[in-house]
């Protein structure tokens, strides 16, 4: 397994960049975070941060497909990377300045969810070309398991480095998103996708047709977008970590790191013992598994207990992640890959940024624990009707379809 991996020279120049790349991203959320919610005391500010992350890697999702489609991933995600580390570098100079206020800091946010609706879909659709379909499903779990890694490291890094001022924490982010564009670029070319044939509108919409005529892939990515979209706690973190729980910035490092702890414990035995069979009914519970963490992370009033929630929450999150992502990796032809990892993408930050918004919402009306609450169940609620909604992803065994040469 490790000559596997480490014997890849351009799939560990990729896992580096994409985990660089994770780690300053994760480390500045908990700054802005901390810093728009210290600034307004307002949770709907604080989920007005996921919304404006989230708008315009919706409105660019038909196009940042096409662009993984037909040019070189490796320098759409280093461009990516890139511009992030320009918005950093801005938000830097606004702390030492103080010239563009909120409404700057909203700016930049929304910049750097700009380039990542560009980068997520290149770097999902260039992995499948580093590796052989044989190994992706534990390339997936190993390059998770690296993943979140830097989620770990990088709230935890965010919240103590918080406390030399929030310019530290934005200068540090830019110089690790540098490193991680130029590894992205040292990845040797691969294969250049051929341009999709077809209009360029209906050739955008492929991906979606494509995921829509799946359903296998159709319930797997939607019961994540509506698990996340409902259960998702980590908008309303910095109310849990001043208000709630009152253990300040590092505090707030600590819960926005434990899911990925969780998750990385998971994703490391998923690398040493596959899923092989039930893969369907894992999936569901694994989500239902979710659900109920979070509503114990919603009532606790114990930090020691909320990371132990937090932490299982993260570990379920990983088993449904690693079957979502080798199913559609798996089942998805590469000339669509860019495409419909578009599309992925934007279910993703819909459940994610627009996850935070819709509990931003809801905090203001029902306060942070009823939102939390109401998410936890409204998640198990999801999963009973997925079931029903999608039989056949209830019933899918195996990741690689029984046909499939490589069993």
């Amino acid at each position: 397994m490790a000559s596997e991996i480490f014997g890849n020279a351009s799939f560990t120049r990729f896992w580096t960049a994409r985990s660089a790349s994770g780690f300053a991203y994760h480390m500045t959320a908990v700054a802005i975070g901390w810093q728009v919610y210290d600034r307004t005391g307002s949770a709907f500010m604080l989920g007005l941060v996921g919304l404006v992350e989230f708008a315009p890697q919706f409105l660019l999702t038909l196009v940042v497909g096409q662009v993984a489609d037909r040019f070189d991933r490796r320098r759409i995600a280093g461009v990516c990377q890139a511009v992030v580390a320009l918005a950093l570098c801005v938000l830097l100079a606004e702390t030492m300045g103080g010239f563009l206020g909120l409404g700057g800091i909203f700016a930049c946010v929304g910049l750097i969810g700009a380039a990542r609706a560009f980068e997520t879909p290149s770097l999902q659709a260039l992995l499948p070309g580093l590796v052989s379909k044989e190994s992706l499903p534990r390339m997936l779990a190993w390059s998770g398991s690296v993943w979140k890694t830097a989620m770990i490291l990088g709230p935890a890094a965010g919240g103590l480095l918080f406390a030399l001022g929030p310019g530290v924490v934005y200068g540090l982010g830019a110089v690790v998103y540098a490193v991680a564009c130029a590894t992205v670029l040292s990845i040797p070319p691969v294969p250049r996708p051929s341009a999709p044939p077809g209009s360029l509108w209906h050739t955008a919409l492929d991906g979606l047709h494509f995921i829509r005529s799946r359903p296998v892939i159709f319930g797997a990515i939607s019961l994540d977008l509506f698990s996340v979209l409902l259960g998702g706690a980590v908008g309303l973190m910095p109310v849990f970590a001043r208000d709630i729980l009152v253990v300040g910035p590092g505090g707030l490092g600590a819960l926005r790191a434990a899911p990925s702890l969780g998750a990385l414990a998971m994703s490391l035995y998923l690398t040493r013992f596959p899923l092989a069979r039930r893969v369907g009914p894992t999936m569901f519970g694994a989500v239902a598994v979710f659900g109920l963490a979070t509503i114990v992370f919603g009532l606790s009033r114990s930090f020691s207990l909320s990371l132990a929630a937090l932490i299982l929450l993260g570990a379920s999150d990983m088993v449904s992640v690693v079957i979502r992502a080798t199913l559609i990796q798996i089942d998805t032809p590469d000339a669509l890959r860019g495409r419909v990892s578009a599309v992925n993408a934007v279910f993703i930050g819909t459940s994610n940024q627009l996850g935070d918004f819709e509990s931003g919402v809801l905090a203001a009306l029902l306060g942070a624990t009823g939102a939390v609450v109401f998410g936890g169940v409204g998640t198990l609620a999801v999963v009973a009707l997925w079931m029903r909604f999608f039989p056949e992803l209830a019933r899918r065994d195996r990741l690689v379809p029984e046909a499939d040469p490589s069993l």
